[in-house]
């Protein structure tokens, strides 16, 4: 007759095997690329949040005029290149792990020189784990890969139709040119430099029926990030702003069924206007944190007059949305087991 184990010993055991568990499972998620990973909330002795990601959007200058854009045009400065590396450097002192290069276009401003400068700064003197750049992918040529590739761990191209016409009702019209065919030359050439692909899709009132799985399936980005339009008073919407957004904006209902169509994309990752307001660190030009909390973007002062601990503290950064949404993945190539 076999005997039961003691129950105090039954109970140790069970709480041996989950502390295994807990050990291995990064382990076991960490090959993935884009797979999300749970991480430790990152505090300063402060007690204000640590900059882990942070979305640099250095120009507001663009060559497409999308209508639900909630980061226009409204001045063309740019910082001097060193003035940007100085507060690249007191980000990456105050525990940024993470660096992406937007815009506006970033490949605009001196024909992608000035970005691929930043991106250089970034991963061979401040050895970030992860760099990463959003464009549309309309101004990017081989030879930028050719320069700068080898220090880029993402290139992010936006994308929200296969359909040219429904790009021009957009504002992302290329003319002669064919969006479908720029991503498959882009994605080659990240093949061939070894950059992550990945593609951002703004779900709006013109694209929200379209069924996107074979394109996005046979171009296999590492990650489809796809956002729900969004209203930001001043930028898209409101007396103060360059665009009228909303005529683009969707329900909630309808940003979960395209959501719903396309849920066999293994890439797919969602984010709802909840998900998306505060919970992303945003500079601006000027390198100041945008707090979106309100509704619109209300600046801090900038980093290089406060430093980066007394600007985040009126970010109105979401930390704990920021992990709930996935922001913390596997984001260097290195640790990436890239597939083409």
């Amino acid at each position: 007759m076999m005997l039961s184990p003691p129950r105090h010993l039954l109970g140790l055991l069970l709480r041996a095997l989950a502390a295994l568990w807990s050990s291995l499972a990064p382990l076991w998620l960490w090959g993935a690329p884009g797979r999300r990973l749970p991480a430790p909330e990152k505090r300063s002795p402060s007690g204000t949040p640590v900059p882990l990601s942070v979305n640099y959007h250095f120009t507001r200058q663009c060559n497409y005029k999308c209508g639900f854009c909630f980061h226009t045009a409204k001045t063309s400065f740019v910082l001097p290149l060193q003035e940007a590396k100085r507060g690249l450097s007191l980000l990456k002192q105050a525990g940024m792990e993470k660096i992406n290069f937007s815009g506006g276009e970033p490949f605009l401003h001196e024909r992608g020189e000035f970005v691929g400068k930043l991106v250089q700064f970034c991963k061979e003197d401040l050895q970030l784990p992860s760099v990463s750049i959003v464009s549309n992918g309309s101004m990017i040529k081989e030879r930028w890969f050719r320069c700068y590739g080898k220090y880029l761990d993402i290139l992010a191209v936006s994308c929200d139709s296969f359909c040219e016409e429904v790009n021009v009702l957009i504002g992302r019209g290329q003319g002669r040119k064919s969006h479908v065919e720029n991503l498959q030359k882009l994605k080659k050439w990240c093949q061939d430099y070894g950059v992550a692909f990945k593609i951002n899709s703004v779900i709006n009132r013109f694209n929200m029926e379209e069924d996107m799985n074979e394109h996005i399936k046979a171009l296999n980005p590492v990650r489809w990030k796809v956002f729900q339009c969004l209203l930001i008073e001043g930028e898209n919407t409101g007396e103060e702003a360059l665009r009228e957004a909303e005529r683009f904006v969707i329900s909630d209902e309808d940003f979960e069924r395209f959501l719903h169509r396309h849920k066999d994309v293994s890439c797919l990752v969602p984010e709802s206007n909840q998900k998306m307001r505060d919970s992303y660190l945003i500079l601006d030009e000027y390198m100041r944190f945008l707090n979106c909390a309100n509704g619109r973007k209300e600046p801090s002062r900038s980093i290089l007059d406060v430093g980066v601990e007394d600007a985040i503290k009126f970010s109105g950064f979401d930390e704990n949305m920021f992990f709930k949404r996935g922001g913390k993945y596997v984001w260097s190539k290195a640790d990436m087991a890239l597939e083409w």
